[in-house]
């Protein structure tokens, strides 16, 4: 092969996976935000479990409250009872000795739809704070590897431009200067393989003399449709050929 052919090859996958690499730091704010999300989200949770709770504690500690001067009027009306002296009086005090029985005998029912809401909401602060505790541990965990990780990103872009400056030295001027042409208006993507007599970029048949001379990996040969340069991957094998559509069976 070609010297510099092969050493723009490699220099086009070392671009290749420097901006992979670049693209996945770039990457890693957003993803820092979706575990500040996460955990925002389990914190609501949480909170909200326990603001449920506590509206409960409060509709019950005022169904206490409204249970306890409903039993004092009620005691206050027996003894009352006892010192009626008309049979008028004596209808009335038992007609507010009734009404207070049953405001008592419904708050009562009230609080005990308090306690076993009381039971499921306790239960579910317990499991909502489990959570918001098991992820926060998780999402330090991540937050940590993905410091680590954007670490070792760093020190690959490092070492890259390194080897970058290494193999740019090795190559000659002339075709280093056609390599970062192409690149600049190709986004870039200077150097693709040919196979089975197509550009696989652009996807175009080239010529069958200018793919035998791709073939031979003996020269810079660019693509005549998006002005790539080529070259030819010994060790791959060649694609299968495609099946052709069933035909409608030989003529008669």
């Amino acid at each position: 092969m070609l010297p510099d052919l092969e050493r723009l090859i490699r220099l086009q996958r070392l671009d290749d996976a420097t901006v992979e690499t670049r693209r996945a730091v770039a990457a890693i704010p957003e993803r820092m935000t979706g575990l500040e999300t996460r955990l925002h989200a389990s914190r609501t949770r949480a909170e909200d479990a326990r603001r449920q709770q506590e509206e409960e504690r409060k509709g019950r500690r005022e169904v206490e409250k409204r249970l306890g001067e409903v039993q004092g009027r009620l005691t206050r009306f027996k003894d009352q009872l006892m010192a009626v002296k008309t049979n008028k009086e004596y209808t009335a005090m038992q007609h507010e000795i009734a009404t207070a029985e049953a405001e008592v005998a419904r708050l009562e029912d009230t609080m005990l739809e308090h306690m076993l809401r009381a039971d499921d909401l306790d239960a579910a602060v317990d499991a909502a704070e489990r959570a918001d505790r098991e992820e926060a541990a998780a999402v330090e965990r991540e937050r940590a590897e993905l410091e680590e990780e954007r670490a070792a990103m760093e020190r690959r872009l490092d070492g890259a431009a390194d080897e970058r400056a290494k193999l740019t030295a090795s190559i000659g001027a002339g075709s280093l200067r056609l390599f970062e042409s192409i690149a600049g208006q190709r986004q870039g993507l200077a150097v693709v393989e040919a196979r089975n007599g197509h550009c696989t970029v652009c996807n175009v048949r080239l010529r069958p003399q200018v793919f035998n001379q791709v073939l031979l990996n003996t020269e810079l040969i660019r693509c005549e449709s998006c002005l790539r340069l080529l070259y030819h991957d010994p060790d791959r094998p060649p694609d299968p050929p495609a099946e052709e559509p069933p035909g409608d069976g030989p003529a008669r």
